[in-house]
């Protein structure tokens, strides 16, 4: 019973996590085409988070029904005149009967004048430039969303001062030495200068591997040497969402004292005793909290970029440490530089996710690197059990995949939407109804095909 219930807890937080991610992705997502339709002049008779049963509605001055339905895993906005969801069709004879009959509806609903609306105001009526723009309105607005995610973070976290100093430590086992203090200004190990972050590299490179090393620091005015751990310690930061790792229960502040029975001290042992075991089971002994426990974890494979640009598959165990083992001191930043840095991480996360699919295309990675809903469900969990930041910078992520996504030019996708008002833009009229119809057959077989494949990653494949 016990096992049972604190299953349905893991997995009522993963899909509360999902849905929260996800309603706001799409949320933005949706509101993008919303709001550019509106100024463009094109009508919404529907704005709706989910699909199914309306559990919640409204309808506002402008005669647009605004809803939450019962199954969250979506959303979408009607326009006047769509003749599906996917707002293909051509305007029909019947478009003018379609209007009135929508306008009495309205007046009965929200008890307002009549709106005035014509051929003009529905999406297959309006402009090219202004079709164009409410569908590229979508991916645009997700990828803002996470531009202010990213400069958000950066403006709440700030960047460590220098000269380096420490904010706060976490504990280690009594074999470690640590004699740092909060508001230590860290001036070298063994003689490095530690300059963080851009010198970081550089500084633990070729630091020996053993418990503690010697500090140099400025404590409260006068320099002293203290002893204290490896910089970047074997300790748990971050972990890997559906990583080996996070499989057997690893928490952020474990800190790994051996694998396989050889000590480790610094990360960079751990790396080098994973690469020796490839895929095989590595015993880790871990101090949580004052106590030791064995876990033994099977390293899996890992899209890793390389220096060329190229992807290859790497065991890993999913544990990060990619900074010091202490909080360091923050100074706020600016929002130009905060801007600035957002941008870079957006366009990072679409050049890698491009990389990795042509990576996986060209057969140097696997495919597994391909994750379904449940996959993407599970890391959302993973993420939120890590805090508040993490799940948020998650959300930035996903938004800016679902933004490249849906730019793919793939019929029922708005990528594809873009492709057909291109060929209209080039030719003067749109592709006609029929092969408007063969085109989004063609796209949906696709779009399935590629969920299938993702769903079966999850579950069968690549559990």
């Amino acid at each position: 019973m016990n096992t049972l219930i604190s299953s349905f807890g893991s997995f009522g937080w993963t899909l509360v996590s999902f849905v929260v991610a996800l309603s706001i992705i799409v949320a933005i997502h949706e509101y993008g085409h919303y709001i550019v339709g509106r100024w463009s002049g094109i009508h919404a008779e529907v704005f709706s988070i989910g699909f199914g049963k309306v559990l919640w509605s409204r309808t506002d001055k402008r005669g647009t029904v605004w809803q939450i339905a019962l199954l969250p895993f979506g959303g979408y906005v009607k326009f006047l005149g769509d003749a599906n969801a996917a707002s293909v069709g051509s305007v029909a004879e019947t478009e003018d009967e379609h209007i009135e009959e929508y306008m009495a509806q309205s007046n009965a609903r929200a008890g307002a004048e009549a709106l005035g609306l014509t051929k003009r105001n529905t999406m297959l009526g309006a402009p090219l430039w202004g079709r164009a723009a409410t569908v590229a309105a979508g991916p645009i607005f997700n990828f803002i969303l996470s531009f202010f995610v990213f400069a958000g973070l950066l403006l709440f976290q700030g960047q460590p001062i220098t000269p380096l100093t420490v904010s706060s430590l976490p504990s280690f086992p009594e074999s470690i030495e640590q004699q740092l203090l909060p508001g230590d200004q860290v001036i070298s190990v063994e003689g490095n200068a530690l300059d963080y972050p851009d010198g970081f590299a550089d500084a633990i490179a070729d630091l020996p591997s053993q418990p503690s090393l010697t500090y140099e620091v400025v404590r409260n005015g006068e320099t002293m040497t203290v002893q204290g751990p490896q910089p970047q310690p074997a300790f748990v930061q971050s972990i890997t969402p559906r990583s080996a790792a996070d499989d057997a229960g690893l928490k952020i502040g474990d800190v790994i004292v051996s694998m396989n029975g050889t000590a480790v001290y610094q990360f960079a042992d751990m790396i080098n005793e994973v690469n020796a075991t490839g895929a095989n089971p590595i015993e880790l002994e871990v101090w949580r909290d004052g106590e030791m426990r064995v876990e033994t974890l099977t390293p899996r494979l890992q899209a890793i970029p390389q220096s060329d640009g190229s992807m290859l598959d790497e065991p890993k165990l999913g544990i990060g440490n990619g900074g010091l083992f202490f909080d360091p001191a923050t100074s706020s930043v600016g929002i130009l530089e905060s801007a600035g840095l957002a941008a870079k991480q957006v366009w990072f996360i679409i050049v890698q996710s491009l990389n990795g699919l042509k990576q996986m295309i060209i057969g140097n990675i696997n495919t597994c690197n391909l994750s379904g809903p449940v996959g993407i469900a599970e890391t959302a969990g993973s993420m939120a059990s890590q805090g508040a930041v993490s799940f948020i910078s998650l959300i930035a992520v996903l938004s800016t995949a679902v933004g490249l996504l849906n730019l793919f030019p793939i019929p029922v996708l708005d990528g594809g939407h873009l492709v057909f008002h291109a060929y209209e833009a080039v030719t003067g009229k749109m592709p006609s109804d029929g092969a408007l119809r063969v085109f989004m057959a063609i796209g949906l077989a696709m779009i399935g095909t590629l969920m299938l494949f993702a769903i079966g990653n999850d579950l069968l494949f690549c559990p």
